[in-house]
């Protein structure tokens, strides 16, 4: 495996997490007053979510690569 595979993977599994996380963050009382009221998420719920996509598909992406 090289080095750019295992960096995709570990992206992928941050990515997976920091969504997972952000998930979980939507669901809290918090963000659905919150949502309930603005229409959106919290700042902090959406960076959750921008940071986890952006990370897994960069680890994708490292681990589709060839070469």
């Amino acid at each position: 495996m090289s080095t750019n595979q295992i960096i995709g993977l570990v992206l992928l599994v941050v990515g997976a997490v920091l969504l997972y996380f952000g998930y979980q963050s939507s669901q809290g009382l918090e963000d659905q007053v919150y949502e309930t009221f603005t229409g959106r998420f919290t700042d902090s719920t959406l960076w959750l979510f921008i940071a986890g996509a952006v990370a897994a598909v960069a680890g994708i992406g490292l681990l589709l690569r060839k070469g």
